[in-house]
């Protein structure tokens, strides 16, 4: 029976072990956005995620510290360890990640508003490879500030592609979207955010939240992820996460 539960706890990890951890770098929540770190910065952030609600007598929690670091022209690169905890009934299953990545911004042109950036990232289980795949990720991304008074709002659209060895083991497979983003300005520090990751695999999330500036270059998102194929009736209360976001730039 422990040997099972055990095995049950792994595949509900591996079904949904990806949400909101997919980019370590600047971001939204999921989405990466057009910006990307300054040369010779460094940016370090820890994300955790909660199931809410989850199915009775059981929750997955995430949790994820990343860094990225400024390279110049316009160049970041960043590494990401997630982690994704499974507990059910005094049984507990764990998966660990490592997921570099590298993004471009382009072109970006403050008078017009618009920035251009194209990126990538591999993701690679540090345990239960028997069961994890790896995956890889490209996307190219746009945005546009529109010039509004003191609260200009900025949009982000996008397309991305995955490659997977297998559907049923990463639960990626090779597929592509779109992404999209908005961020609102509300009141000096305080935002309005939202992001989208197209598709029913497990990049598939809108998460709308709220983003505030801190003091010495801080930052704290929270907002609430919901998993596009929520909508069914059986996974109605399993595909839904608290997102929390603490980000510090050195």
């Amino acid at each position: 029976m422990k040997n099972f539960r055990v095995l049950a706890s792994l595949l509900i990890v591996t079904a949904i072990s990806f949400c909101g951890q997919v980019m370590a770098q600047s971001t939204i929540f999921n989405i990466p956005t057009t910006d990307t770190v300054t040369k010779k910065k460094v940016y370090a952030e820890f994300d955790f995620l909660a199931q809410a609600p989850a199915p009775e007598g059981s929750r997955i929690y995430i949790y994820n510290p990343r860094a990225v670091v400024g390279a110049p022209g316009n160049v970041e690169f960043g590494v990401n360890f997630p982690i994704t905890n499974y507990r059910s009934e005094g049984e507990s299953a764990t998966a660990a990640f490592i997921q570099p990545n590298a993004k471009w911004k382009i072109y970006g042109n403050d008078k017009n508003g618009l920035a251009f950036a194209v990126g990538g990232i591999l993701s690679t289980p540090l345990n239960h490879r028997d069961v994890l795949d790896s995956w890889g990720l490209l996307y190219g991304v746009a945005s546009k500030k529109f010039k509004a008074g003191d609260y200009s709002p900025r949009l982000h659209v996008g397309a991305y592609g995955t490659l997977a060895k297998s559907d049923s083991a990463s639960y990626i497979g090779s597929k592509a979207g779109a992404i999209a983003g908005y961020e609102q300005p509300i009141y000096k520090r305080l935002s309005f955010v939202a992001d989208w990751f197209s598709g029913t695999n497990n990049l598939g999330y809108f998460t709308p939240g709220v983003s505030i500036s801190l003091p010495k270059n801080g930052l704290l998102n929270a907002g609430y992820s919901i998993g596009n194929d929520s909508w069914k009736d059986d996974n109605a209360t399993k595909n839904r996460y608290l997102f929390i976001y603490y980000g510090i730039t050195f």
